[in-house]
């Protein structure tokens, strides 16, 4: 099971002192953030990317590249990469470099984003978002797979005895999960290439993503790449933690009620409630974190968002120190009774070790992938 915290890059005035964080300093901040990720022993660090006001990070492969050569461990996701305006082509050479760079220890999220102006600002049409994340992926995941391509599709110029440059490290691309709040279409994107699917379900109650979730699972194991149980998923997750609970929510109350993402609508009480939002003591966020798998099985990867709302780098960093002294035991309660058929979350050692292992014993033959609602 792998930990780890994401970001949305977000840049949003401190609520309690009307401070605003510039550019400069949240980007430097951000670095500092990972940083600590790995010294407090996470797994992962994930980065958002957007393109568009109050949000920073445009060129998250450059932020992670940065990162790479000041970490050893960390593995380096992305949160999200916008599959539906972005190239192809130049995806698979950004992540392939970024894939040497830092050693394999590189995977990718992929999304269509949440801001309706991007697709005009890159030349693409909101109301082909599906066909795009799905034609896109399916270059995207031949530009890695195969030495020479030769592509015609809807969305973009064909290609004609292309190389993506580098190739991937060791001849096996990147991870790739696929990220969605709401779309069937995508978790069957997901199951049909064998992906991981990550649902972040920090806003919406759980009965939608149990929905979602189990959805992707049977058509995992449909398309035959194992049991359901098998199938590779990810949580999103957020916290505030202070060893007294009541200090807690005095403390993020100010934070959440201006957020611009959720605040000046439901109360924290509400939002925790329905929400994996956990304000409260070490304790509190433990229990409700381990119940997660009571609603969606064992699964793989688990993110929380810790550095939004207008939080100071200080206060985030204490937070990473909170989870730090709490992660052993996160870690002890999930491996408590998971199965051991159900795989741990892919790495390039392991993807390399499938590799070799499928080339011995033979391809395999996939099911065509059917979208169903």
């Amino acid at each position: 099971m792998q930990f780890g915290i994401f970001s949305v890059s977000d840049i949003t005035v401190d609520p309690t002192n009307g401070v605003e964080p510039t550019e400069n300093e949240r980007i430097k901040a951000i670095v500092e953030i990972a940083k600590k990720a790995e010294d407090i022993g996470l797994d992962v660090f994930a980065l958002g990317e957007h393109h568009n006001r109050p949000f920073f990070s445009s060129s998250p492969t450059t932020t992670l590249a940065y990162i790479a050569a000041q970490t050893e461990r960390l593995q380096l996701s992305t949160a999200t990469t916008l599959i539906t305006t972005n190239d192809p082509v130049k995806i698979a050479e950004d992540f392939a470099m970024l894939q040497h760079l830092a050693d394999g220890r590189v995977d990718l999220m992929l999304g269509r984003g949440n801001t309706g102006p991007v697709y005009p600002w890159f030349g693409k049409d909101i109301r082909q978002g599906i066909p795009l994340a799905i034609e896109n992926y399916h270059l995207l995941h031949r530009l890695w797979t195969e030495d020479v391509v030769d592509w015609e599709g809807n969305f973009r110029t064909p290609l004609t005895s292309f190389t993506s440059t580098p190739r991937p490290l060791d001849g096996v691309a990147p991870f790739v999960w696929h990220g969605s709040i709401r779309s069937p279409e995508i978790a069957e994107q997901a199951a049909y290439y064998g992906d991981g699917f990550f649902a972040n379900n920090i806003f919406w109650p759980k009965e939608h993503f149990q929905q979602l979730i189990g959805f992707y699972r049977e058509r995992f194991e449909h398309y035959g790449h194992g049991s359901a149980e098998q199938a590779i998923v990810g949580l999103g997750g957020q916290f505030y933690i202070r060893k007294n609970s009541q200090d807690a929510v005095r403390e993020f109350r100010p934070y959440f009620d201006k957020a611009p993402v959720y605040g000046h609508g439901p109360s924290l009480e509400e939002f925790t409630d329905q929400t994996p939002l956990t304000v409260g003591s070490p304790q509190e966020f433990l229990d409700k974190t381990l119940s997660f798998r009571e609603s969606f099985g064992d699964y793989q990867r688990q993110l929380f968002l810790v550095d939004h709302a207008g939080l100071p780098l200080k206060t985030v960093l204490s937070q990473l120190d909170e989870l730090g002294e709490v992660l052993p035991d996160l870690r002890a309660g999930f491996a408590a009774g998971r199965p051991t058929q159900v795989p741990d979350a892919p790495t390039h050692a392991s993807l390399v070790a499938a590799r070799d292992a499928a080339f011995v014993e033979g391809p395999a033959d996939h099911a065509e992938m059917k979208v169903e609602a």
